[in-house]
């Protein structure tokens, strides 16, 4: 009889055992379950920080291609002559002011600051500068004022063209396309439009 009863002790055991190590398993497994989709959601995160991150800088992207619009004349007699060397001092983007220009070209024109919502979607963007007479669509022989609404023919940034704008303010003036160095992780902007004369000062 205790034979019987010592191989049923035993038993139950063995069983409590078996049956607390399953437990723990299934625990373990489900932490690290839990551990997979905490990393997963990170990677995910991360993933669209990147991602914006990229559209943002492809977003400041102010270079171009050097083209400009027909019917722009020169400047007779700017103050920065083309090939010179001058320093920004406007903050238009990151990097720009203090770095130096080289004079691409100028050009005697009416420029605007203008608000617009980027047809691709992205916030308004309020009092940018600049844009001049002959980026507009179906531009008028008369300079636009304040609280006009135009069609924005120039593409400086994406989302730009096409787009709906408001005139915000209205200057004439002498306008420059340069070349310079970002001061903040040295990109190459080429073609920059645009900077006034009163954005730049001598070397």
């Amino acid at each position: 009889m205790k034979t019987k009863r010592t191989t049923l002790f035993l038993l139950t055991l063995i069983l409590t055992v078996l049956l607390a190590a399953c437990s723990d398993g299934d625990k373990e497994n489900e932490h690290a379950n839990m551990n997979h989709s905490d990393e997963s959601d990170q990677d995910k995160n991360s993933s669209s920080t990147n991602h914006e991150g990229m559209e943002g800088m492809d977003h400041m992207n102010h270079s171009s291609s050097g083209e400009v619009p027909k019917g722009l004349k020169e400047a007779m007699n700017p103050k920065f002559k083309v090939g010179s060397k001058a320093i920004i001092n406007s903050d238009h983007m990151e990097g720009m002011e203090g770095a130096e220009a080289t004079i691409v070209s100028a050009f005697d024109t009416t420029i605007y600051t203008i608000s617009y919502t980027p047809t691709t979607g992205r916030e308004k963007v309020t009092n940018h500068k600049w844009i001049i007479h002959e980026e507009i669509q179906d531009t008028t022989d008369k300079p636009y004022k304040p609280g006009d609404e135009v069609i924005v023919e120039a593409d400086h940034m994406k989302g730009m063209k096409d787009a709906k704008a408001v005139i915000d303010s209205v200057q004439q003036t002498t306008v420059y396309m340069v070349d310079y160095t970002s001061t903040t992780g040295g990109e190459q902007v080429k073609n920059h439009k645009w900077v006034t004369e009163s954005e730049l000062s001598a070397k």
